[in-house]
């Protein structure tokens, strides 16, 4: 049930806000926008004003903002979405994309700010029984300061130099009670984690970064993620890599056990998705932003529109191909859970 709620809300989010921004843009032009919806069927909700209906649906799988003669031929009607600038049309399409990557960024920045992100920290939870640490001496609640002379300040760096110092004898600097104390530990190899050890665990904190601090990380992942993606998709299309995409199970399955994790780890998978579905957007793929952009472009290069049935039947060409490639997706994903179970 909690899979189900949370990819529900998720999946509902990040389209509400996609559609928003194709909304507020044709709105800050004074298109006529007939509908802002969320969802698909049957309506559950609805209320016109400013001359928009506003809707919410039965099935939750989505979401659209109906323009005023988007699908149809020119009017008279100077409101309507062909009869504005090519640049203005652009821009409402455009601003879908741009909406789910500004809202990738906020989640980011509130995972990093008000959220916090959980961190190992350099104190001794527990100690493990017939282990090095616990045979030199070490207890639980000891917060380790140095290794080898080097001082740490997290569970990272305590982590990173003991492996780094594999077998050897090393200098465990911690503070118990107030009193720095040393002791000489030996890490041991664990053959089931396939690592050296020295029997320690530790201890977990959150840490919550200041506002700017938070901001700039919100743009550092999304950026990070942004440039991760397109490498992604080229290594993708050049064969570079084999194909491996998650579908709308994995996603649900993703979803519900980062909510079972905690809102950390839901806002993190929420905001990876939000960027993958602007980016996934603007490809020039027919039904999807990207393709409308691309016959924007080309109408910018012949100064002339393609013909409006020509590209409704594009356009449902490839909702089926993009049908069938979700039911693809989904088969791949129901044989590769049924395989784990």
């Amino acid at each position: 049930m909690l899979t189900i709620i949370a990819w529900i809300v998720v999946f509902g989010v990040l389209v509400a806000v996609h559609e928003l921004g194709h909304y507020l843009v044709a709105k800050s032009f004074g298109m006529q926008v007939d509908e802002y919806s969320l969802g698909f069927g049957p309506s559950l909700w609805s209320r016109r004003w400013g001359g928009t209906q506003y809707s919410l649906r039965v099935i939750p799988l989505g979401g659209y903002v109906r323009l005023g003669g988007m699908d149809g031929e020119k009017t008279t009607d100077p409101d309507e979405f062909p009869n504005r600038p090519l640049w203005q049309r652009f821009l409402v399409i455009f601003a879908g994309p741009v909406m789910n990557l500004v809202l990738a960024f906020v989640l980011y920045a509130i995972v990093f700010g008000p959220i916090g992100m959980p961190v190992v920290t350099a104190t001794v939870q527990h100690v493990m029984a017939h282990y090095p640490a616990e045979m030199a001496g070490l207890r639980a609640g000891d917060r380790i300061v140095s290794i080898d002379g080097q001082r740490v300040a997290n569970g990272t760096a305590v982590s990173q130099l003991i492996a780094s110092h594999a077998h050897q004898w090393i200098q465990v600097g911690v503070v118990r009670h107030h009193r720095y104390q040393v002791f000489r530990i030996k890490p041991r190899w664990d053959p089931s984690l396939k690592r050296y050890l020295i029997g320690i665990q530790l201890g977990m904190a959150t840490l919550h970064l200041g506002l700017w601090a938070s901001l700039k990380q919100g743009v550092v992942q999304t950026v990070q993620l942004t440039g991760a993606w397109f490498v992604a998709l080229y290594k993708l299309v050049t064969g570079q890599s084999a194909f491996d995409l998650m579908g709308p199970v994995g996603i649900a399955v993703t979803i519900g056990q980062a909510a079972a994790e905690g809102w950390f780890y839901l806002f993190v998978i929420a905001a990876a998705l939000s960027a993958n579905l602007g980016l996934f957007n603007i490809l020039p793929v027919p039904v999807l932003d990207g393709s409308r952009l691309f016959f924007l472009g080309l109408e910018g290069i012949r100064r002339r529109a393609l013909d409006p049935e020509r590209e409704s039947l594009i356009h449902l060409v490839g909702m089926v191909f993009l049908l069938l490639f979700v039911v693809f997706v989904t088969y791949h994903d129901l044989v590769h859970y049924l395989h784990l179970g």
